[in-house]
């Protein structure tokens, strides 16, 4: 096992990547998709990325912008064992926070409110399992182990181990 990186808190990226693996074990394209988020967040690296880094990220975006349909930008900040189901619609904005076993389903949108490049974006916690179609929107935080309904409709914080559905989303139960 690789050592946790001291200044990010993070595993390295060998450790990462086969945590997001066996995560998606039998789902081939969340394999392609976490692998190829992970090798072009790795290439952009902080900051602005360098030169040699290009041709990875419109590789990345090429094929899984616009072949797989999945908005997924390398500057999101993802922990490891990142699943997506299905994936196709999922649309990520680039501030997102996402923390470990973090699952993401298709149509799901994660954004923030305003259109300003630098807008804070939603924080996932640990654990958090988002519904096929839910949308997030805003500098919410969304607890561990929380659940996100499908379809559901996300405009305020979600507690620790909550379930939530509906539109506005309103919590079921812990």
């Amino acid at each position: 096992m690789e050592a946790v990186d001291g200044a990010t808190g993070q595993l390295g990226l060998g450790a990462t990547m086969r945590a997001d693996m066996a995560a998606n074990r039998g789902n081939t394209k969340g394999r392609v998709v976490v692998a190829a988020f992970r090798l072009a967040a790795a290439a952009r690296g902080a900051g602005r990325p360098p030169l040699w880094s290009l041709p990875v990220l419109a590789v990345y975006r090429l094929v899984v912008d616009w072949v797989m349909g999945i908005e997924l930008p390398p500057s999101v900040d993802a922990g490891p064992g990142l699943r997506i189901w299905h994936g196709t619609g999922l649309v990520v904005h680039a501030n997102v926070r996402l923390g470990s076993d973090v699952t993401l389903r298709h149509n799901t949108t994660l954004g923030a409110r305003g259109e300003a490049v630098d807008a804070p974006a939603p924080i996932l916690g640990d654990r958090v399992n988002v519904g096929a179609g839910a949308i997030i929107l805003g500098d919410h935080k969304i607890g561990d182990d929380a659940v996100i309904g499908a379809g559901a409709v996300v405009i305020d914080d979600v507690p620790v181990g909550a379930t939530v559905v509906g539109n506005p989303a309103r919590v079921l139960g812990r």
